[in-house]
């Protein structure tokens, strides 16, 4: 079943809330892979009812062209979906069902978490992700929705959007999917050539060997490898490399006993802005 006006999807949710359902939300842009559907299963295995929403949100784009070239494949989206589950609901609204004639992001306060890595890189990215996220909690009402940690700076900007609004829906984090080589599965990655995303394997294997530093180096000197190893690669620019405390995004330079670490990249090849991390 494909819904394309919030209002019939409301009222449909809302029988079915009445009903006792559970439902699970997997809000995506579309283009959807391997990845996505990994999510997809996890939220059949644990609610009643699955909605799969498919909308490319302009107001977390900081870049028109951007927003222009990502990939629109609905109907490749729909039949992928109905290869793990028939009765899973697709939400493929318009950007007017959602905006009206105000397409415009909500300001959040997400203290310091949107101020680092990709909010620093892309202003008020995650004023749009926290505004279509609200939108669409709001619209499905779900018991659960489930993200990926390969945006795992966002999903802890959901977390935080939900403890100030007091949704009531809990957020199911879940771990990275890779293709064999170990390429973070992206809808962006179908922009690279072949011969590209078997190169952008680098940027896993240049992950791992600094999880692997970082056991006996100091932050500090990891980051200076990884930047020193991208210094010497044409085909990719490393937009930046950083490591930082796992709860808070707080960039560190000295480690300490108890605490989470995480590594996070951006790398830029042919054109195609590729993002990754690792806990460490």
């Amino acid at each position: 079943m494909i819904y394309t006006q919030q209002k019939a999807l409301h009222l449909a949710i809302e029988t079915l809330k009445n009903q006792g359902k559970t439902i699970g939300l997997v809000p995506t842009m579309g283009a959807l892979h391997k990845g996505h559907l990994s999510l997809i299963k996890k939220a059949i295995e644990e609610n009643d009812t699955v909605v799969v929403s498919i909308f490319v949100n302009p107001t977390q784009f900081n870049n028109p062209t951007d927003l222009q070239r990502y990939p629109r494949t609905l109907d490749a989206d729909t039949a992928l979906i109905a290869t793990v589950d028939k009765n899973v609901i697709v939400f493929a609204p318009e950007v007017t069902d959602i905006y009206g004639n105000d397409v415009a992001a909500q300001h959040f306060d997400f203290g310091n978490l949107d101020k680092v890595m990709e909010g620093a890189s892309r202003p008020g990215h995650f004023d749009g992700v926290g505004t279509i996220v609200k939108k669409l909690f709001e619209i499905v009402m779900p018991t659960r929705a489930y993200f990926g940690e390969k945006d795992y700076q966002q999903l802890l900007i959901i977390k935080k959007m939900v403890q100030q609004t007091g949704l009531p829906v809990t957020i199911v984090p879940c771990p990275i999917v890779r293709n064999e080589e170990g390429l973070a599965l992206s809808s962006r990655n179908a922009l690279l050539s072949p011969a590209m995303r078997e190169r952008a394997t680098f940027i896993y294997r240049t992950l791992l060997a600094a999880k692997e530093r970082f056991a006996t180096d100091s932050p500090t000197a990891v980051e200076a490898w990884v930047n020193d190893i991208f210094a010497k690669e044409t085909d990719f620019q490393l937009e930046y490399f950083t490591i930082t405390d796992a709860d808070t995004l707080l960039h560190i330079t000295q480690k300490e006993e108890g605490k989470n670490y995480r590594a996070f990249i951006v790398v830029h090849a042919e054109g195609v802005r590729l993002i990754d991390n690792i806990s460490l």
